[in-house]
């Protein structure tokens, strides 16, 4: 609902960069475009709009790489020193994520980065609204239609994002839900050494081996996750196949815990434990069950 609300919401155009411009001017361009679109939205008498873009530029200090809040919205988050970063994440969320919704997305992001500087301080963790997500009751979440549009815009910033971080940075892909089925379909480039699928209805492909990168492959789900009970077929341009956490489907595996859908990245729970320690490289390597 609050996402239909704000199909039409006022805000700017997003800021225009040229190629290398540095992430510190980027995130100074977009927290001046982040403060018009609040007061657009005011104007608007857009309020739930108003006090959700509020929360997101309450700090003064957030670091956006990109941001448009038009519609839906979009917006590509970092928290970290970027350009410091050995080890950066890259989060890819799935349906219904929207402006309206950011805080619980972020909130995510947030938890990943603490988890990962009390191992690794020069780490960085992005969090990826860079498309239009789908409903999660639609047609449009049981085809990869939303998801081929994205991968076309999330490859090349990955490439943009390594020559970002520090020399040699190691990236990672982290893929919840419908934002599995987008990183399946999303070319990678040497710099991204894992991709991890968490709470996936599929990716389309029949085995790891069929995606697009050269990256370890990683699957896991939770015990309480609803989206065990999604038929893994694919019919007539319906549906994602083979489930990531079938042996069959030949991911190594992670331990997702006994957590539901949207708890993968709780504080203190065993699947964020898990998922850091892919990021720090001393995850214990498994092929992939049914959880």
């Amino acid at each position: 609902m609050s996402a239909a609300a704000s199909a039409h919401a006022p805000a700017p155009a997003p800021a225009v960069f040229a190629e290398g411009t540095s992430p510190q001017s980027r995130y100074a361009a977009n927290r001046a475009n982040l403060a018009e679109a609040v007061r657009m939205a005011e104007e608007a008498d857009r309020t739930g709009r108003a006090d959700r873009l509020r929360a997101m530029a309450a700090s003064g200090t957030a670091q956006l790489l990109a941001f448009d809040g038009r519609g839906r919205g979009r917006a590509v988050e970092v928290f970290g020193d970027l350009e410091a970063a050995e080890r950066v994440v890259v989060l890819v969320p799935g349906s219904d994520t929207t402006l309206d919704t950011y805080e619980r997305f972020r909130s995510g992001a947030v938890a990943l980065r603490q988890r990962l500087q009390a191992a690794h301080p020069r780490s960085a963790v992005v969090a990826w609204l860079g498309y239009d997500t789908p409903g999660t009751v639609s047609t449009t979440v049981l085809t990869a239609g939303r998801a081929d549009g994205a991968a076309a815009e999330l490859g090349p910033f990955l490439d943009r994002l390594a020559s970002m971080a520090a020399p040699g940075a190691r990236l990672s892909l982290f893929c919840h839900s419908y934002g599995s089925v987008v990183c399946a379909r999303t070319a990678t480039g040497p710099a991204v050494g894992d991709v991890v699928l968490f709470g996936s209805p599929g990716t389309g492909a029949g085995a790891a081996r069929e995606l697009p990168t050269t990256a370890r492959v990683w699957a896991g789900r939770g015990g309480a996750d609803w989206i065990a009970g999604v038929p893994h077929v694919r019919l007539g341009g319906l549906g994602f196949g083979t489930d990531p956490v079938d042996p069959a489907f030949g991911a190594r595996a992670f331990d997702a815990g006994a957590g539901g859908h949207s708890d993968y990245l709780k504080p203190g729970s065993r699947s964020l434990d898990a998922l850091a320690a892919i990021v720090l490289g001393t995850a214990p390597v498994g092929e992939a069950g049914h959880a």
